[in-house]
């Protein structure tokens, strides 16, 4: 069953020229949202790591099933003032602005391996930030797994260049 086949397409949305790329289609199939755990379970299932990180807010979706099938913990970043202790942040980079994500200061131990997870990977900023709180906190990031690469974005390029090895399930180009 293949992933990709299950991700609807909607045109011009949120601007016009964009494709966005929307898993509600592949979350509402049982099928197709138990194929994408057991794929991306399957591909760590023999890797060392401590925890699971869920960009918000599909990362949640995918990051905590896999959690529960690799038998760790699970932790959430979050847009800022969502969590509710202590925290430490980054700010990014948008198309037309800034943002800020947010992790609990607790969440990750210094020398713990982790496996960031996020829907789709487009521009990279998001992730970029999320992979340097945690190399922050002195976690390790093993990998960082989306379900969606838009390659021509540049996003898995530049998580790349600053050394981070990823992993998509599905690409979608010139998107």
């Amino acid at each position: 069953m293949p992933i990709k086949s299950r991700i609807r397409t909607i045109p011009h949305h949120p601007h016009q020229g964009i494709m966005f790329r929307d898993i509600t289609t592949l979350l509402k199939d049982p099928v197709g949202l138990r194929t994408t755990v057991q794929e991306i379970t399957k591909r760590y299932q023999d890797t060392q790591i401590d925890k699971v990180v869920g960009i918000e807010s599909r990362g949640f979706i995918i990051g905590a099933p896999v959690a529960y099938q690799l038998g760790l913990g699970f932790v959430p970043i979050r847009k800022q003032n969502k969590l509710p202790a202590e925290t430490v942040g980054r700010d990014y980079q948008l198309e037309y602005g800034s943002d800020r994500i947010e992790i609990h200061i607790d969440a990750i131990s210094p020398g713990e391996r982790v496996l960031l997870v996020d829907d789709l990977i487009a521009t990279g900023g998001t992730a970029e930030a999320a992979v340097l709180l945690i190399q922050e906190m002195g976690g390790e990031v093993v990998e960082c797994c989306f379900v969606i690469d838009l390659p021509d974005v540049g996003g898995r390029e530049r998580l790349e260049k600053s050394g981070c090895k990823v992993f998509s399930l599905c690409a979608f180009d010139g998107d």
